[in-house]
């Protein structure tokens, strides 16, 4: 793959770790939950196009909307990328997190996200190491 798309594959790697950090932290300290609700929203949105990359530099798929997250989802499921219909609710969490104004909505979500979404990433991971080796 051309170095850009490597790029790609390397700042969601980094984002990951970075999102790993929540998973022992108290979300009532300090910085904590900005910090996850960043990484998370980071971490989601370069997966999406991690996959949107898969699906046009490897398996040469064109026909969906490329700049959609969800039709990106959709196409990655349907191609074996990603496994679990749960990528459709992180994106709703997603959008609905950049207008969470007051936090209340990011410490409903801190749970859901370390528990469900870290290890749906971490799957991910797994899953496409094999398009960049």
């Amino acid at each position: 793959m051309e170095s850009k798309y490597i790029n790609r594959y390397n700042t969601f790697c980094r984002s990951l770790r970075n999102l790993e950090k929540s998973l022992k932290a108290d979300p009532k300290a300090d910085f904590v939950l900005a910090g996850t609700v960043l990484n998370f929203n980071l971490t989601f949105d370069i997966s999406w196009k991690v996959m949107k990359d898969i699906l046009l530099k490897e398996l040469g798929i064109l026909d969906f909307a490329v700049g959609s997250p969800r039709e990106t989802l959709k196409q990655a499921f349907t191609n074996g990328i990603i496994h679990n219909d749960q990528w459709m609710q992180m994106l709703r969490v997603r959008n609905q997190l950049a207008h969470d104004y007051d936090g209340t909505f990011a410490a409903e979500k801190f749970q859901e996200i370390t528990k469900v979404y870290y290890p749906l990433f971490e799957k991910l991971k797994e899953d496409i190491e094999k398009y960049y080796r």
